[in-house]
């Protein structure tokens, strides 16, 4: 399932660069979210991968939605170009993102950044790796030492979670906006030691639970809960993530 994951996050991935810096026109969704031409062929592509290897998942998708596998004991997760509002910027730090779930428990995630020919990808038991190397969290120890990564500095008062970002800014030593997933692929890395979103769709989220594990972290939501449907998205490490709670509470 990682190999297969793997191959079609980078060949969903690898469809987004022929319009990546063209100039492409976004559409603008209901949700005020743009959608492009990319978004949509990456999922075409992910949808129809998965629907002739494993035509008795389900699958959850960004743009196309559900399919009808009410039963299904395996369901994955598309997020067909997360960070559209990158991608039409002509910034790099876009991706494609895919989740497996099986009975309940996430087991396999990928996240492929295209324009930087990144990809982390894990699945329990078999290690997180970035582009062929095993990846681990950083060994800071103290929250005063730690880096952030968040997407926009706004949607934390949107959401009424402003009093907490102000605590967990106080108690960091670096804020940086390294945006939407390459933030929790950072954190993977050792690059930073926090991510967090107070928005997060579980799609957004699918890939990150197996990928910080397997890494040594943790990814879940604001309360310590390892899930993808709280709504909001955390991720740290396992010797950070007491400290970060404490700040957000």
């Amino acid at each position: 399932m990682l190999d297969f994951a793997t191959e079609t996050a980078y060949l969903a991935g690898r469809s987004t660069l022929a319009y990546f810096r063209t100039g492409v026109e976004p559409e603008i969704k209901a949700d005020n979210t743009p959608v492009t031409v990319a978004d949509r062929t990456s999922e075409e592509i992910v949808r129809r991968r998965i629907e002739t290897a494993f035509p008795r998942h389900a699958l959850v998708g960004e743009e196309f939605g559900a399919n009808d596998q009410p039963k299904a004991t395996h369901r994955w997760f598309i997020d067909p170009i997360d960070g559209t509002k990158s991608f039409i910027h002509g910034v790099p730090l876009y991706s494609v993102l895919l989740g497996l779930e099986v009975e309940g428990q996430m087991e396999v995630g990928v996240a492929y950044f295209p324009a930087l020919d990144e990809m982390i990808c894990a699945a329990r038991g078999e290690g997180c790796w970035w582009n062929g190397r095993r990846a681990h969290v950083s060994a800071v120890a103290r929250l005063s030492d730690a880096v952030v990564c968040f997407t926009d500095p706004l949607s934390f008062e949107r959401t009424g979670r402003g009093q907490a970002w102000q605590r967990l800014q106080r108690a960091t030593y670096y804020r940086a906006g390294w945006s939407d997933a390459y933030g929790y692929c950072l954190v993977a890395t050792g690059r930073a030691e926090v991510a967090l979103d107070p928005l997060m769709a579980p799609w957004d989220s699918a890939p990150f639970p197996a990928i910080l594990a397997e890494a040594g972290g943790y990814f879940g939501d604001w309360t310590g809960n390892s899930t993808i449907y709280s709504g909001d998205g955390l991720g740290t490490t396992s010797s950070l993530l007491s400290q970060v709670l404490k700040a957000l509470k």
